[in-house]
């Protein structure tokens, strides 16, 4: 799963890495070292520009938030649960289905934070029931220290309970793809573990490699055979993880600090 990730590059980097045509000054974002559900995250995606001339797709760097609202929903409350869409289903879920098939986009992050349960937690996990809390955190992040391009889709949510010159009649949501974690050797493990991605989580961001962003981004492919092609895992031994303090476990903790990697698992905290 993903329930948290750091998003500290600027705009400007952003717009160099996914050649972006467009982003507003405006929609600038903060680092934020501790990017939880409901918070505004930037988003990359191809749409036409409103009331351009040409109606061609555009590179486009927007501020979404995160916890997909379908656009049917009757209220938005939903959206805070929605924030992963399982890559195996989301081709059939009415949820996100629509979004899979047009509204395609890409979540740019420094990494991701996952904590390491035991093996009976995570047993009861899979199975959907209620675990023990989490313990160790892990920050995941690819190890050339380029950017984590987490798979994503985006949504429009009309609220008509206001008017439609009203700045938040419409709302732009968005979820993280996931996808089975990689049982593969880490490129970089720490000295006594986790080795792999799944000692620490079966789940993870779905993460596209530049080789599959024009063809994810493009509104005209929308045929969910081949986009499903699109969803298969990058090629293992890419990605990195460290533990980090257990203070990012805190959604009001927000800082560079959170990205330090430590020598090994914090006092009290198991892996």
């Amino acid at each position: 799963m993903c329930g948290r990730y750091a998003s500290s590059r600027r705009p400007e980097d952003l717009a160099g890495i996914f050649e972006i045509e467009k982003w507003e000054p405006e929609e600038t974002l903060e680092p934020d070292y501790n990017v939880a559900p409901t918070k505004e995250v930037y988003a990359v995606l191809d749409r036409p520009v409103r009331d351009a001339d040409e109606k061609r797709p555009v590179r486009q760097l927007r501020k979404l938030k995160w916890g997909l609202v379908p656009s049917w929903s009757k209220t938005p409350e939903g959206g805070a649960r929605m924030i992963n869409a399982r890559s195996e289903t989301v081709h059939e879920k009415p949820s996100y289905r629509r979004a899979f098939a047009a509204r395609r986009c890409i979540l740019p992050a420094d990494g991701y934070y996952e904590w390491v349960t035991g093996k009976q937690e995570r047993d009861l996990e899979e199975e959907g029931k209620k675990k023990r809390p989490r313990k160790q955190p892990y920050f995941v992040l690819p190890a050339d220290g380029s950017v984590f391009a987490m798979a994503g889709l985006y949504e429009f949510w009309r609220d008509k309970t206001l008017p439609d010159e009203h700045p938040q009649a419409w709302w732009v949501t968005c979820s993280v793809i996931t996808t089975e974690a990689e049982q593969t050797p880490l490129a970089v493990a720490p000295a006594d573990g986790p080795y792999t991605l799944s000692d620490i989580h079966p789940r993870m961001p779905l993460m596209l490699t530049p080789d599959r962003w024009d063809s994810w981004l493009d509104p005209s492919r929308t045929d969910p055979d081949e986009l499903r092609e699109l969803l298969a895992p990058p090629p293992p031994g890419l990605m990195r993880a460290y533990p980090v303090t257990t203070a990012v476990s805190n959604v009001r903790n927000n800082g560079a600090e959170l990205l330090k990697e430590l020598e090994g698992p914090e006092e009290g905290t198991l892996f």
